[in-house]
């Protein structure tokens, strides 16, 4: 429950970035972001494997550029769906889901960094009993 909490926050965290970033890109608030967030996981684990399938030749002819549109579909569906979202532009449909992976990649490796230091600290407090 809490990987899943910490990658939703995590993307709600990228989709402020992505909010500061392009002008197109329109957030109310945070729950907005947090509800956008969910919204874009869902959307990325069910429709776009879907649509990936379906436009197999066309990625094939445009050496994979045509997952950009993809990804700028699946955001922008997010942004209907969600209240408080939007997003306005070409530039916005299609660079600002490369910037909220990137942003929401380095906010996944520190949450798994700082985890792994306390998952160290907790380990490093634990005494060792001797074994005979």
């Amino acid at each position: 429950m809490l990987p899943t909490f910490l990658t939703v926050l995590a993307t709600a965290l990228s989709l402020l970035v992505v909010d500061i970033i392009f002008r197109g890109v329109d957030i109310a608030n945070f729950p907005a972001a947090l509800i956008a967030a969910a919204a874009i996981g869902f959307l990325n684990s069910s429709i776009k494997p879907i649509l990936s399938t379906l436009s197999l030749p066309l990625n094939f002819v445009s050496f994979g550029a045509f997952s950009l549109i993809i990804n700028g579909f699946c955001f922008w569906l997010a942004a209907v769906l969600v209240p408080g979202f939007g997003v306005h532009g070409i530039a916005a449909f299609i660079l600002a889901p490369v910037v909220l992976s990137l942003v929401n990649t380095f906010i996944n490796n520190y949450f798994a960094e700082k985890n792994l230091a306390l998952k160290t600290s907790d380990d490093a407090n634990k005494t060792q009993l001797p074994s005979n």
